[in-house]
């Protein structure tokens, strides 16, 4: 019998912060450089470096890919020193390794934990889920399976709003026209996003970016990430499993799973005790990307715990070897 989740009882907060300082800082030398793969290895391995640092007894749920396919941050990884706690481990070394790779804003290094066995891990073959995200104010308003309309006029009416005057981003891609349609045939408005499935789930929960909520599909395991985030900031999240094709759709079947479950908050990551951090890689609406300077390097992170619904911003100046050694790892 596997044993059942234990809180975690050690803050973790502030070194989680270094895994991403991390992965920004090595991830930022590779900034409009066109080389998507060059920048995602690099903060890779700096990430799993930072990681193997802390004092845990951690396994990778959402990952790089399965062990075959990625040479680290793999899938079922064992990371850290063996002791307690025992935790899943989320990474996305670089959210948005396009924005990166074309020197565009808003790619950030991310990294999550939580008690051990309490991440969800989408069925095998199976990549995409259908979203809707939305801050504390809308917390309890949604409902995926409910028409674009009907969400919108919750939303705008939790949020004390005229009915349709609302943000949405949405990501910029073909699959998106008819929702897109949907949501203006409301009176709503419409924010596209290149790339970033997490830092958008985050900007639809904060109240400075003026996005109130989050639509569309986009990678699934980007929604396990996200839900991290937003039980830390009061936000809400539903989502289904959505399919590319047939293949996709008879992947969830072979993995017994009904593709019409919907996924709330809570089923995205049971634990109540769930630690998340971010560090800018290139400048973007939640937090500045890394600047260089001659001697030493500037990150902006943001890390929270959702038991104490505590949010911090980072602000950390890194200097000399320590810098060299993230930079040349």
């Amino acid at each position: 019998m596997e044993d059942m989740p234990v809180e975690i009882e050690r803050n973790l907060a502030l070194e989680l912060v270094r895994v991403t300082e991390a992965a920004a800082l090595a991830a930022g030398l590779w900034l409009g450089r066109g080389d998507k793969n060059g920048a995602d290895g690099a903060a890779v391995h700096a990430m799993r470096r930072a990681l193997a640092r802390i004092e845990m007894d951690g396994v990778v749920v959402i990952g790089e890919g399965e062990k075959d396919a990625a040479p680290m941050l793999y899938v079922d990884e064992v990371i850290g020193n063996g002791r307690p706690p025992k935790v899943d481990i989320a990474v996305d070394p670089v959210d948005g390794t396009r924005l990166l790779a074309l020197g565009m804003p808003g790619a950030i290094a991310v990294v999550a934990l939580a008690a051990r066995g309490t991440m969800y891990s989408a069925p095998p073959g199976v990549y995409y889920m259908q979203k809707i995200a939305v801050g504390q104010g809308a917390a309890g308003a949604i409902d995926i399976n409910k028409s674009v309309a009907e969400n919108v006029s919750a939303v705008s009416k939790a949020l004390g709003r005229e009915e349709g005057n609302i943000t949405i981003m949405v990501l910029d891609r073909p699959r998106h026209e008819e929702l897109v349609q949907q949501i203006r045939a409301t009176g709503a408005r419409v924010r596209f996003i290149v790339d970033g499935d997490v830092a958008a789930a985050i900007a639809a929960a904060d109240d400075n970016t003026g996005v109130d909520m989050l639509m569309g599909s986009g990678g699934a395991p980007e929604a396990v990430v996200a839900a991290c985030a937003l039980k830390a900031m009061g936000g809400d999240m539903q989502c289904k499993l959505y399919f590319r094709d047939d293949t996709e759709r008879q992947a969830a079947h072979t993995a017994g799973v009904d593709p019409e479950t919907v996924y709330k908050i809570d089923d995205l990551v049971t634990s109540n005790d769930v630690f998340f951090a971010a560090t800018g890689i290139t400048d973007g609406e939640l937090l500045r990307g890394v600047r260089y300077g001659a001697h030493q390097a500037t990150t902006d992170s943001v890390v929270m715990r959702a038991k104490s619904r505590t949010i911090r911003y980072v602000t950390a100046v890194h200097h000399g070897d320590k810098l060299s050694n993230i930079v040349e790892s």
